[in-house]
């Protein structure tokens, strides 16, 4: 495998953790906002990873990329 297959390899799994890093921020804030409930919290945390586990296509970022590439 070439250099430049490792790197991108390592900027795609680097990307991927900055998404679920940005998600945990997304649910604190939700979490710290006034009339917000744990268990309100809780399960919607556990929709997006039932959600996530079960996706098949292409990552949101992935997706995002292909479509500003503009290959038509």
């Amino acid at each position: 495998m070439g250099q430049e297959m490792k790197l991108e390899k390592k900027l795609n799994r680097i990307v991927r953790q900055i998404n679920e890093i940005r998600k945990d921020v997304v649910i604190l804030k939700l979490a710290a906002r006034p009339g917000r409930t744990p268990k309100r919290t809780r399960a919607w945390k556990a929709l997006a990873e039932k959600v996530s586990s079960r996706w098949q296509g292409p990552s949101a970022v992935e997706e995002i990329a292909s479509q500003r590439e503009k290959t038509w």
